[in-house]
C-alpha cells in the first residue's frame, strides 16, 4: 500500500469520525453530551485540515503518490 493511498485511507476515517460525532451530537438531548459531541466533531475537524495540508505536502514531493 502507497503512501498515497494509506493517507487518502487516514483522511476518509477522520472524515468519518467528524461525520458521527456531528450525528451524535445532533441526535442526543444531553446538552453536556452534545457539547462534547461537538467539540470532538470540531478536534476531528482540525485533525482533518492537517492531515489534508499533510497529503498535498507529500504530492508536490512524490507526484505518483497525487490521488486521481
Amino acid at each position: 500500500m502507497t503512501v498515497g493511498t494509506q493517507m487518502q485511507q487516514a483522511i476518509a476515517g477522520v472524515q468519518s469520525a467528524a461525520a458521527t460525532m456531528k450525528t451524535f451530537s445532533l441526535e442526543t438531548q444531553d446538552q453536556n453530551a452534545k457539547k462534547d459531541f461537538e467539540q470532538i466533531a470540531q478536534d476531528l475537524e482540525n485533525a482533518l485540515q492537517t492531515l489534508q495540508q499533510r497529503q498535498k505536502y507529500i504530492e508536490q514531493q512524490e507526484p505518483q503518490f497525487k490521488q486521481q
